[in-house]
């Protein structure tokens, strides 16, 4: 384990990252992963999905209707992991649907999950950075295996695999992450960095060697991209997802 948490340390991109922790996870029983993680909380709302930050290696068919069709905001799981930190056995859900105490939409969401042989497993729940913030991972066990598999399983290596994905959590909030549809241009990041340090949109023009009225148009460009009313704004969620400041490769 020691090895692997080295690897993952030393990984400088999401997609490396997240080829091997599947792979480790794998190796544990839980073949299917989803993370997810969000800046942007507020009450009863996770925010715009398409500010996720959405790892995965579930069937583009099952992630469809969990994501796309926001089967999660009723998922008996991921309202666990908002309310708490650590790890959560799916042993619940039975006790649940025994205690007849889930919501028709909670129901449905168990049923498609079965649906689609997710019905084993663990949710890791990590430490909320702040209000807003908070990220979990659901371990889906192969789905040859009972829920009381995945107990000898964790009962063994539990704390292992949650220090694994605790430490694979920190590292993925340090990787430049680029959400569909939010794609900064090379000019765009480069002026937004200079909003950051704190220059003017005459001082931004003479830096990129362009036009205030270009320089302003790269920044709108960029609000668009990233779907804010301001620069400040813009700042904020490119700073968020590490888009900004980055080393070229």
């Amino acid at each position: 384990m020691k090895s692997y948490l080295h690897r993952l340390s030393n990984c400088q991109s999401i997609e490396n990252l997240w080829e091997a922790h599947t792979r480790k996870m794998a190796e544990y029983g839980f073949d299917r992963l989803i993370y997810g993680f969000t800046r942007y909380r507020s009450g009863n709302s996770l925010g715009d999905p398409e500010d996720f930050v959405i790892l995965t290696n579930q069937d583009r068919a099952y992630m469809d209707v969990f994501i796309g069709e926001q089967h999660y905001v009723h998922a008996p799981m991921v309202n666990w992991a908002l309310n708490n930190e650590g790890a959560g056995s799916w042993r619940m859900i039975g006790q649940m649907l025994s205690t007849q105490t889930l919501t028709p939409a909670e129901r449905r969401v168990i049923d498609f999950n079965a649906s689609m042989n997710v019905t084993a497993g663990y949710t890791v729940s990590f430490k909320s950075v702040s209000a807003r913030s908070k990220g979990a991972i659901a371990l889906t066990a192969h789905e040859d295996m009972t829920q009381d598999d995945v107990e000898k399983v964790w009962a063994e290596h539990g704390r292992d695999i949650q220090l694994m994905n605790n430490v694979a959590h920190l590292k993925i909030l340090t990787l430049p992450y680029t959400a569909p549809n939010r794609v900064l241009t090379r000019r765009q990041r480069e002026a937004l960095e200079w909003v950051g340090d704190g220059k003017t949109m005459q001082d931004i023009a003479v830096l990129m060697g362009l036009t205030s009225a270009t320089v302003e148009k790269h920044l709108r460009l960029a609000r668009e991209a990233l779907a804010v009313e301001t620069t400040a704004q813009a700042v904020m969620k490119a700073a968020f997802a590490n888009q900004m400041f980055i080393l070229e490769a």
